[in-house]
């Protein structure tokens, strides 16, 4: 049994892996924490988690994560940087679902975050978390930089094709589209319901902070420097990716065929017969990314389709993966859930 502990426990990030490991057949959740709402019951403050967890939230400086096989933080960039030392000297095994360690070139990161990195020395030592590339590495890892939610509808998607070398790497589009939890739960006036709702629109097009670490994954993918066009854009839904991807072919190849051999035997990834448009309600609470690839008029443009739920493949359930792979459990252990409907 894997003894579990989340830190941060009160956004929506925090409460989908609560309902993740509380129902994970080979975790006991040890302890979860709260600065601000420390001495709440979990069901409390989540009434869809009555009667599965009696557990309260404990400040983090009284919380028993050094006595855990596993943390994991659900808090904002810039948290899991000032505490994972003394865990990782403690032999706890860290998962961060935040940003702090995903960017391996430390200018950029702080570029980027606008914060002085508080441990850059770890950063070498942390393994990024996607599984469909970097799975030999995670089983061995002790701390694991756990993808954003666009570079995993991103990345997953334009794999194949990069790796079989079959299209141009100069002009690589991807353009994006998130339900607003993908903001988090902290109040913002864009997230509001009289903003969001009826309402469509691009934002980050000079630059959002996501774009180094899609950049970084696809570089290693090529083994060179990608420079793809990144526009993400936010939709009036609550959760959901929808990654629409562009490339140029540089040689004829099966869309099809290639897809469904460099996936073959992922448990999270879904290569929808030929012809199809899978939209986010078919992954909404499941940890799967599902993808379609077409050729327009037959011509040289691969259109990749690749949508995920941003809060379970592309944080806590894709965090729960990697715990399973960490710890020799069942990849798919806990995440057998299939998509809800409506």
């Amino acid at each position: 049994m894997v003894t579990a502990g989340i830190v941060g426990g009160t956004g929506y990030t925090g409460v989908e892996l609560l309902r993740l490991l509380l129902r994970h057949p080979d975790v006991k959740l040890e302890t979860i924490t709260s600065r601000g709402d420390a001495g709440t019951a979990v069901a409390d403050m989540f009434p869809s988690l009555r009667g599965a967890t009696k557990l309260a939230f404990v400040d983090p400086a009284r919380a028993p994560l050094d006595r855990c096989d596993v943390a994991f933080f659900a808090t904002p960039n810039g948290i899991c940087m000032q505490q994972a030392r003394p865990l990782l000297d403690a032999g706890v095994r860290v998962i961060d679902l935040a940003a702090d360690f995903r960017i391996r070139d430390i200018t950029t990161w702080e570029t980027w975050y606008k914060m002085k990195h508080a441990c850059p020395d770890l950063v070498a030592d942390a393994v990024y978390g996607l599984p469909e590339m970097y799975r030999a590495r995670l089983r061995t890892s002790r701390l694991v930089a756990n993808p954003g939610c666009y570079p995993t509808a991103v990345q997953l998607g334009f794999l194949p094709l990069i790796e079989a070398g079959a299209v141009e790497l100069d002009g690589l589009i991807a353009d994006a589209k998130s339900g607003v939890s993908g903001a988090g739960r902290k109040a913002e006036v864009h997230t509001l319901f009289s903003e969001a709702a009826d309402n469509f629109k691009a934002y980050g097009v000079p630059g959002h902070r996501h774009l180094p670490e899609i950049a970084q994954g696809l570089s290693a993918m090529a083994g060179r420097d990608v420079s793809p066009i990144f526009v993400p854009h936010l939709t009036p839904m609550i959760r959901g990716i929808h990654a629409t991807l562009y490339a140029r072919l540089s040689k004829g190849v099966d869309l099809q065929a290639l897809y469904e051999q460099r996936f073959a035997g992922e448990p999270f990834v879904d290569v929808l017969p030929a012809g199809s448009h899978p939209d986010t309600r078919s992954v909404r609470g499941a940890n799967v990314c599902r993808i379609a690839v077409h050729r327009p008029q037959g011509g040289n443009i691969a259109v990749v389709l690749s949508v995920i739920d941003n809060l379970v493949k592309g944080a806590a359930g894709q965090a729960v993966q990697n715990m399973n792979i960490m710890f020799d459990l069942p990849e798919t252990a806990g995440l057998e859930t299939a998509a809800l409907l409506p």
